[in-house]
């Protein structure tokens, strides 16, 4: 190697040829796709920057209804939480009166736990022993007796991190024999993301729209026999409530979905988004338990909870576990070598999740304001729930199912075949287009369907409610009014919905 120097061997004008270009990139990394900070989120940060800069706009704010970030919403944090995460992280205010008692303790308990008896310390890549522990205590106790073993709980960075780490293990193969993931649609962009990233092979199953997104158990037959033709199907993923769709699955369903699981020996990731109590709601562990010890010892089953969704909505400390029955040993040991690579999850994020897991008791000093905190929370998003599906359904061409369980809604809407004409041309969704006009128009930010998955021929875009009541009306009256000019933009006559997807025109135009 010599190297060449000198007037004539220099350029400084010359621009080098960069290694990392997007013919180089990874096409895995190409391909993946998450609409949740996609397009239209860009575009409304975009305009929400022009409006601190003084650029008028027909609107004084930008309304994220994107994604489910309840504190970003202007939920107010669990002072429980926060007290014991605060003391775990400046331990001098184990001596501040202010502090009461059980949270003083419960701070002390993870910090005995933790080297040195400092947060700032890595943890075990499973996660802080007594934080495991707590967990299992608590699946125990709300699975009423259906034991929890710590040893299957490990600790991770969100949901998000946990589904990931498994996916890792599941996919492989080359071919028809190159594994296969069920995922249902309308599905969380996540699975359709990770998919992408591994190289799996994604088979789609659809819930039932017009069965309040009920998940069939012969849609499943058929998209897996459908996909056995070309990959080997090994891993089914189940969102309950869902998300976007926010329904909540019976235990009937529930049962059918773990025997066809059973019978067809694929891997169940069980992704929890449970944050209310407005809706009966069924642990997919306690139904397996229930069916009997020949399911409950053979079905292999992943279940993911974080710390982001529930009634703390503690999204930014990125806590969550995940609880994994039945993987065989050989397999635990790998899953710990690759957890390890990441060395741990933020422990901290760890400390929130175990006071969620373990909160005041009755007898305890802080069990009053806690309580009534939470019942706050739960309290405010049944109504915002009721709200929403009310005034969404009052509007001519949009069709909203109840929200049973989960912090979204994802109404069916719409679109006249002009307005399609009009996407098409542009080569964008028609439910792009109605998104990023009804930003640009009113500054609300919702996720068009498209980015979820959506029977063809049908519009969706999907929205939380989390704003306050106040401000939550007044974003669901500004999407009735442009949905009306939209309809009237278009000219189209008054639609119907029908369950086969894209409305039914009607005679006359909306009132």
């Amino acid at each position: 190697y010599k190297l060449h120097t000198g007037p004539k061997d220099h350029d400084p004008a010359r621009m080098r040829e960069k290694t990392l270009t997007m013919a180089t990139l990874n096409p895995q990394v190409k391909a993946v796709e998450y609409a949740v900070r996609g397009p239209i989120v860009i575009k409304a940060g975009d305009i929400e920057r022009g409006l601190q800069q003084g650029v008028k706009q027909p609107f004084t704010e930008v309304i994220k209804a994107n994604i489910g970030d309840a504190h970003a919403m202007g939920q107010q944090p669990i002072t429980f939480v926060r007290q014991v995460v605060a003391l775990c992280c400046f331990p001098e205010l184990l001596d501040s009166p202010t502090f009461p008692d059980d949270a003083k303790q419960r701070a002390q308990r993870i910090l005995q736990d933790c080297g040195g008896r400092s947060l700032g310390s890595y943890s075990a890549s499973q996660g802080v022993e007594c934080v495991r522990k707590d967990i299992a205590d608590y699946i125990t106790h709300r699975d009423q007796g259906v034991p929890s073993d710590w040893n299957n709980i490990y600790l991770t960075t969100g949901a998000s991190d946990g589904i990931m780490s498994i996916l890792k293990l599941l996919v492989s193969g080359q071919g028809r024999s190159r594994t296969g993931v069920m995922i249902p649609i309308p599905q969380y962009p996540l699975y359709s993301a990770a998919i992408s990233e591994l190289e799996a092979v994604r088979i789609n199953y659809y819930l039932d729209e017009a069965n309040c997104w009920a998940l069939d158990i012969e849609e499943l037959q058929r998209a897996y026999l459908t996909a056995k033709e070309h990959c080997q199907p090994k891993v089914l993923c189940i969102i309950n409530p869902g998300n976007p769709t926010g329904q909540v699955q019976s235990k009937k369903c529930i049962e059918e979905v773990l025997h066809f699981a059973y019978e067809e020996n694929l891997f169940v990731m069980y992704h929890d988004l449970k944050i209310s109590n407005y809706c009966q709601f069924h642990s997919f562990k306690k139904v397996l338990y229930e069916m009997g010890p020949e399911y409950f010892n053979n079905v292999e089953l992943a279940s993911f909870h974080s710390t982001s969704k529930g009634y703390t909505g503690e999204c930014g400390f990125r806590g969550g576990y995940m609880e994994v029955l039945n993987m065989d040993t050989q397999v635990m040991a790998q899953l710990v070598k690759l957890l390890s690579v990441r060395l741990c999850p933020p422990v901290s994020g760890q400390a929130a999740m175990d006071v969620i897991v373990n909160p005041p008791r009755e007898h305890e000093p802080s069990y009053a304001q806690f309580t009534k905190e939470k019942s706050s929370v739960l309290d405010a998003l049944a109504h915002k729930a009721s709200l929403t599906e009310q005034i969404l359904n009052s509007v001519p061409g949009i069709k909203c199912n109840p929200v049973q369980g989960a912090m979204y809604a994802f109404p069916q809407i719409f679109i006249p075949p002009p307005a399609i004409q009009e996407a098409q041309s542009l080569s964008m969704a028609p439910d792009m287009l109605y998104c990023l006009k009804l930003l640009e128009e009113t500054g609300i930010c919702v996720v068009p369907g498209s980015g979820f998955g959506q029977k063809e021929g049908t519009y969706h875009f999907r929205m939380t409610i989390l704003p306050s009541p106040e401000k939550l009306k007044v974003l669901l009256e500004k999407l009735k009014e442009f949905h009306l000019r939209f309809l009237e933009e278009y000219s189209q006559p008054e639609p119907q919905i029908t369950s086969q997807g894209q409305h039914r025109e009607m005679s006359k135009q909306p009132d």
